[in-house]
């Protein structure tokens, strides 16, 4: 390859790295419209037919004709907030923070997990402990659109606590929490008609909780919302409300989300470790108690001040959240009687052994569904069976790795004898399209049978790597959101679930671990043998078609880099070994003639 080419690639690839930041540069994302008022204008289908003329809306403006389509979704902030009172309740895993202002969980500190994994620092910041919900404009189980948003706390027993408000047409909202075992909160929300008279309530919204990220440097893209169907998850992120033409261009941002069609058997909201999962509970009957519809909408979160600002660069200008909701329809309340509403909550880490346990598919928030899924799942409980026994979290992604090259072994070395002979009988395969190339077809079934006799596949090559992708792609599917593997050190890895970020020059990272992939793959592509027939500046831009993972993986996490970097060690070595040994039907080299007696 000349230098012409060589500098091309290199450009290519440097364009490749930058292209994101250009992107956000040139076209810098545009902010949504925030909604001023008390209740937004997505539109769903839940239909008030038993609302009249008389009946008081006492938690915000809807639309109360017979048979009219009401307005919901959430808002961004409570209507006069008051002065705020707070009770907390705790155990051994989590500090569970109850508020006045909307009478619900302003926020879940988690004892076991830091906010953040920062290397060869042992100050207070770091030691902060992981919090969901932090910052988030109004608490778990706010009542959408309600005018006065003051709520009286009190405690019951030893874990327990109740919220109560009671509204001007004599219906009291109350609600009870306690705390459960496995990062459970039980929650039960009450709607008390006090009266004497048939009271309405509107169709509201019920807050289930804000993705918010974990610290001022988590990326966006990890946050979002899920909600489970009964037969599959659908999951709305920050692509969905940036709304950009391919991935990348501008486009107008949503404003919010509304889906369901009183088929919401959970909702949850996450970050990429940590979740809330909030699941209707009914007894005999729990489609009657599911939600009609969830909404969301991107909330904006605390700006950072001044002073973090001038100390830290890399601290996010603008935070936003995903604040999500469940929406009920509006229902009439006898004299005397109660609506009551029950959940479970799950308010944790996205641990799969502790989710897998609990009902109604809660485990899906992991995101491994699908084929590669599975391959996650196994994966996952093998690295933790490993680490159960003693090893690293690392060194059980190296042990991983080794099985599954063990188990490919014969596979693969099948398939590099294949291409040896392959590239050894190269000369006859040439003179075989040199003599049939005016004849396309016979030409094709004279190499066909030359290779068959020859015993060369000529999709040996590939097979092995075919098969060993859903190992890869479980590995990356499983370490997306596996918090085992936060803050796990390797080396001068301190967290193989981040890149291993050694130093930033000039705002550009240097991670060490993907360079050391590429190298290896650079290594490998060149013991590898080219196709026959392949025109050399093909083979040659194939041999440095590996640089393109680099790309990216870059940014990857180091336990994935990892586990690339050893497989294509383990493949170096089979293929060094492999090329030792004599591959039979292959020829060796010519025989020396025997020399003649010179005559006398």
């Amino acid at each position: 390859m000349d230098r012409k080419s060589i500098l091309i690639i290199v450009i290519s690839f440097v364009l490749m790295l930058l292209w994101g930041p250009m992107v956000n540069k040139l076209y810098p994302p545009t902010k949504a419209p925030i909604s001023t008022n008390s209740l937004s204008s997505a539109t769903n289908s839940v239909t008030n037919a038993a609302a009249g003329t008389n009946a008081q809306a006492t938690l915000g403006p809807a639309q109360t004709n017979a048979g009219a389509t009401l307005t919901t979704a959430a808002t961004n902030a409570l209507p006069n907030p008051g002065p705020e009172e707070t009770l907390v309740l705790e155990d051994a895993d989590a500090r569970y923070v109850f508020t006045s202002r909307g009478g619900g969980v302003k926020e879940v500190q988690l004892k076991k997990h830091p906010a953040a994994v920062v290397c060869n620092d042992t100050n207070a910041a770091s030691a902060a402990q992981a919090s969901l919900n932090a910052g988030a404009p109004m608490p778990l189980f706010a009542v959408v659109g309600e005018r006065d948003a003051n709520y009286r706390l009190e405690k019951l027993g030893g874990n327990g606590v109740r919220a109560t408000s009671q509204l001007p047409n004599g219906v009291a909202i109350v609600k009870d929490f306690r705390l459960s075992t496995n990062y459970l909160l039980q929650t039960t929300v009450r709607f008390e008609n006090r009266t004497a008279n048939i009271q309405q309530v509107p169709t509201h919204g019920l807050v289930i909780g804000t993705a918010t990220p974990l610290s001022s440097h988590d990326e966006t893209d990890k946050l979002g919302l899920q909600w489970y169907n009964g037969s599959k998850t659908e999951t709305i992120n920050e692509p969905y409300f940036a709304n950009r033409t391919l991935g990348c261009f501008p486009g107008t941002p949503r404003t919010e989300f509304l889906g369901g069609a009183s088929n919401v058997y959970w909702g949850a909201v996450y970050n990429q470790f940590f979740t809330i999962i909030t699941v209707p509970v009914s007894g005999t009957n729990q489609a009657a108690s599911l939600p009609a519809q969830i909404a969301a909408v991107r909330a904006p979160l605390p700006q950072p001040t001044a002073a973090q600002i001038a100390t830290d660069s890399r601290i996010a200008r603008n935070p936003f959240g995903f604040q999500t909701s469940f929406i009920y329809p509006g229902i009439e309340i006898p004299a005397n009687s109660a609506l009551a509403r029950e959940f479970s909550v799950y308010a944790g880490p996205k641990e799969y052994q502790t989710l897998a346990r609990l009902p109604h598919n809660v485990d899906l928030v992991m995101g491994f569904g699908g084929f590669f899924g599975w391959f996650a799942k196994i994966l996952l409980l093998a690295m933790n069976a490993l680490h159960n026994i003693g090893l690293s979290y690392a060194l059980a992604i190296i042990a991983i790795t080794i099985i599954i090259k063990l188990l490919f072994w014969p596979l693969t070395t099948a398939s590099t004898r294949s291409m040896k002979r392959m590239s050894a009988m190269q000369p006859q395969m040439k003179a075989i399209q040199e003599k049939y190339k005016d004849d396309p077809q016979k030409m094709n079934r004279k190499m066909m049978e030359f290779m068959r006799e020859n015993k060369i596949n000529p999709i040996g090559g590939c097979l092995p790597i075919l098969i060993q992708l859903p190992f890869f792609f479980g590995f990356y599917t499983m370490l997306q959101s596996a918090i085992e593997l936060r803050g796990a050190e390797f080396l001068w890895a301190c967290d193989l679930s981040q890149a291993d970020t050694v130093a930033v020059i000039a705002g550009f990272p240097i991670n060490i671990m993907p360079i050391l992939m590429g190298a290896t793959m650079l290594w490998q592509a060149r013991l590898t043998p080219p196709s026959p027939g392949m025109d050399p500046m093909q083979a040659n831009m194939m041999r440095y078609m590996p640089l393109m993972f680099v790309v990216f993986l870059y940014n990857f996490s180091a336990g994935l880099t990892l586990y690339w970097t050893v497989q294509n060690l383990l493949s170096i070595a089979q293929m060094k070994l492999t090329k030792d040994k004599p591959t039979p039907g292959t020829p060796g080299p010519a025989a020396a003639k025997p020399t003649q007696p010179r005559k006398a």
